[in-house]
């Protein structure tokens, strides 16, 4: 890994956008779209972000909540955009915003958020540092230290977690 791999990065570098049009396939028996098939596209619009960021591989290693906030139907189309919201050493916090265009009305309405977790490796699956991020609006600003807050929530969660199993 040379210094120039490590240079900090803007998020700008990072923005991702994904389309996808709502198919039968896709959905439940009452046309709407199944809460895993978007769970799918968040995980691989964040996986997009994050290899452009880190320029490595990376593997998700957390979900945070996620609410379904209107429905998507058979025909829609779902836009996916996602952004690294910071870098730690080996992990990076990717946003993803989900939204369902009219591209007829010229409408979008937000569906769903999500933040996740993922981790630069190498093809031995060995963790790899990352280049910082670098926020460069007051949104980035915000939404990079949000990340920081949520980070600790889940590593005192997760320890919660641990002590109750012991």
């Amino acid at each position: 890994m040379t210094q120039d791999t490590l240079m900090p990065r803007p998020v700008r570098d990072s923005q991702s956008e994904m389309a996808e049009i709502v198919l039968p396939n896709d959905a439940n028996p009452l046309a709407a779209l199944l809460g895993g098939r978007l769970m799918h596209w968040i995980d691989l619009a964040g996986a997009l972000a994050a290899h452009r960021h880190s320029r490595n591989y990376v593997v998700t290693a957390s979900v945070d909540h996620i609410d379904f906030l209107v429905p998507v139907r058979v025909g829609d189309l779902v836009i996916l955009k996602s952004s690294v919201n910071r870098v730690f050493t080996t992990s990076m916090e990717v946003g993803v915003k989900v939204f369902v265009e009219d591209y007829i009305a010229d409408t979008a309405h937000h569906v769903a958020s999500a933040h996740l977790t993922f981790v630069a490796i190498d093809a031995a699956g060995k963790r790899l540092k990352i280049p910082p991020v670098i926020p460069e609006t007051e949104e980035q600003q915000r939404r990079y230290e949000d990340a920081g807050r949520r980070r600790e929530i889940r590593r005192s969660e997760l320890e919660r977690r641990r002590k109750a199993s012991r």
